[in-house]
């Protein structure tokens, strides 16, 4: 339960006042959410937009953050990977109901390395490595039987052996102009701090924002 105390008592005692780089309080904060989360504390909401300009959303899994950016992977022939590599752009939502938190991003992104996929790919589960030859991500799907035996067919063509990286599958990097840390408090006096920046080599001005 939140501690009801005097909001500007609360408002005086923000994360924000000390921190220069928004990766470091980021990284901080997703520490706190692997110890408090009970499920996918790097769960993250990916909102990307259509050529019409109609915006999607879903839930993706964050793989990789550092001062280069937010990593996740993806079929790069589904509705989501067609939709980044067109527009080059994406939002991210973190939310930590345990924690009473949330981290707003924006910014450009780019494919990983050719290195950086492989390395990924290969530390998958292989059922999962299997699963990205599988599956035609986001397409019509007759019937659970017909990837079912998709499934089969690539667990036999492969057996035992080496299974490569699918061309179509790769990770992107969201590299941020815009990170919000939100910080629920009492009376819904919540705190906000905004970090922005003209491009990735710029750099960060941090400014807070009214409730």
């Amino acid at each position: 339960m939140t501690d009801l105390k005097h909001p500007s008592e609360e408002l005086t005692k923000g994360d924000f006042a000390e921190v220069k780089k928004p990766f470091d309080l980021f990284s901080e904060w997703l520490e706190d959410a692997k110890a408090s989360e009970p499920n996918d504390p790097n769960a993250l909401a990916l909102a990307t937009v259509d050529p019409s300009g109609l915006p999607n959303v879903r839930m993706v899994l964050l793989k990789d953050v550092d001062d280069r950016g937010f990593v996740f992977y993806t079929n790069f022939e589904s509705a989501k990977g067609r939709e980044l590599l067109s527009s080059g752009k994406a939002a991210m939502c973190f939310h930590w109901k345990s924690l009473r938190r949330q981290v707003r991003v924006r910014g450009v992104v780019h494919q990983v390395t050719v290195d950086e996929a492989d390395t990924y790919y290969q530390s998958r589960p292989r059922g999962s490595r299997i699963g990205a030859w599988a599956s035609k991500q986001s397409r019509p799907l007759e019937s659970r039987f017909a990837l079912e035996k998709e499934v089969a067919r690539f667990t036999a063509k492969f057996g035992i052996g080496d299974i490569p990286r699918p061309e179509y599958w790769s990770g992107m990097r969201l590299e941020p102009t815009s990170i919000e840390f939100w910080h629920d408090r009492p009376f819904r006096l919540h705190d906000r701090i905004l970090f922005t920046r003209e491009g990735p080599d710029q750099p960060w001005d941090k400014e807070r924002l009214y409730p």
